[in-house]
């Protein structure tokens, strides 16, 4: 992407089979959405282990710059914004 709008992901420790082992990768993109298809085209099977079709799998949520977002998929990514997958804890 023009620009240099490159963004920082944190592999989740179960995900590192397809990065080989990387604990983090940098990735270009504008929104998460962009992201996990960029993820996907370096590091294929990557979307289909964050995504449930069009959506962020609900069992994960996205932190953008140390912010959990509920915008998810649509959540803007700045030049630099570093991204977290984390998977969501139940309330009981």
């Amino acid at each position: 992407m023009a620009g240099g709008h490159v963004a920082t992901v944190y592999i989740p420790v179960l995900m590192r089979d397809l990065t080989g082992g990387r604990e983090q990768v940098n990735v270009t993109g504008r929104t998460v959405a962009q992201v996990i298809d960029a993820l996907d085209a370096a590091y294929p099977g990557a979307k289909a282990r964050l995504c449930d079709g069009d959506q962020l799998a609900r069992s994960l949520a996205v932190s953008v710059d140390g912010v959990i977002t509920r915008l998810r998929l649509y959540a803007p990514v700045q030049a630099d914004s570093v991204l977290c997958f984390l998977p969501m804890i139940e309330g009981g």
